[in-house]
């Protein structure tokens, strides 16, 4: 049986669609599906459940989904570790982020990576945070980018950073001047906020109920930036981490003041799938990303894991900017 048939299989599987898998392999729909149908041939079983829409795997299907989906990503590794035998780093990585991070803090990272390895290729998409376990779930990528991330039986997550989080408004809001907001000062203000199925709308909840305010919420997003630009034009106040409003703070479109009287981040992780083999060009951005890689390290071809929970160094850019933030909320 031929690799490539494995790798459709594979891409049909985690896709759920003929057709997208059909253009990520380079070949028509009704290509990947007469592979398909010769592979369940040549196997004797019905891998698929077409009767249902969209398709389902039968037990079959799943235990030889399971088994191929190892051996793809095995064989991807091997290529790019043929291809880096002289330490170079030149395979891609493929990463999915939720909106916010992606605007906040990849372009950064992204540079910085490609100035290490220049022969190395960053595909990056940003995705609704459900869109992006589902991605990592699904091997459609190889790493993911979320808030308040969370581990289960087939996803690890690693700990990336804190973002605090700061009261927000228009400049010519009742609060602008203000150094400090405390929680309680928000109570019976008009507020924009998260969609409330976001865990990030669940924290601010149950911060503004420890303190029993009440805010009248008059909008809900399911992004950062939408958010961003109601509070601009004074439709309510908000709550956000502080990285994500550093244009805006620079531009003097918004003004943020510290929370005096709570302590509120926004933690960041890393996910992918467990037991999922990461080639050499996924583990140096991953690497990158937590800050356990440096100079000497990638000449080696060498670099260090931080444990689980430990705290991570922000690359220099990065922690300038939000100092410069920092300065201006005070």
């Amino acid at each position: 049986m031929h690799f490539k048939t494995l790798k459709v299989f594979c891409d049909v599987v985690g896709r759920r669609s003929f057709s997208q898998a059909a253009d990520a392999n380079g070949m028509t729909q009704s290509g990947a599906s007469h592979m398909i149908h010769q592979l369940e041939d040549h196997l004797g079983v019905r891998l698929l459940d077409r009767s249902k829409r969209p398709f389902t795997l039968t037990e079959e299907g799943q235990t030889y989904y399971d088994g191929c989906r190892q051996l793809v990503k095995r064989y991807d590794a091997l290529e790019e570790a043929v291809r880096s035998l002289h330490d170079e780093v030149a395979g891609r990585v493929m990463v999915a982020s939720i909106y916010s991070v992606g605007f906040s803090h990849m372009s950064q990272f992204v540079q910085d990576f490609l100035r290490r390895y220049p022969k190395a290729n960053v595909r990056l998409q940003y995705q609704h945070p459900d869109k992006v376990y589902d991605l990592v779930q699904s091997d459609r990528v190889d790493l993911g980018l979320v808030s308040y991330p969370r581990s289960s039986r087939t996803m690890k997550s690693l700990t990336w950073r804190d973002e605090p989080m700061v009261f927000v408004c228009s400049p010519d809001h009742r609060l602008a001047g203000s150094p400090e907001v405390a929680i309680t000062d928000l109570a019976g203000e008009s507020f924009v906020g998260f969609d409330s199925d976001l865990q990030i709308r669940h924290e601010i909840d149950k911060t503004l109920a420890s303190r029993d305010v009440q805010v009248d919420v008059v909008m809900e997003f399911d992004n950062i930036e939408t958010l961003k630009r109601a509070v601009e034009i004074g439709a309510g106040v908000t709550l956000l981490p502080l990285p994500t409003v550093t244009r805006e703070l620079a531009g003097g479109s918004l003004v943020t003041a510290r929370l005096s009287d709570v302590e509120l981040v926004r933690p960041l992780g890393i996910i992918h799938r467990r037991g999922a083999e990461l080639g050499k060009t996924a583990q140096r951005f991953k690497q990158l990303l937590r800050g356990t890689i440096d100079a000497t390290a990638s000449e080696l071809g060498e670099a260090t894991e931080l444990p689980v929970g430990a705290r991570p160094q922000q690359n220099s850019a990065e922690a300038q900017e939000i100092q410069m933030a920092k300065q201006r909320a005070k």
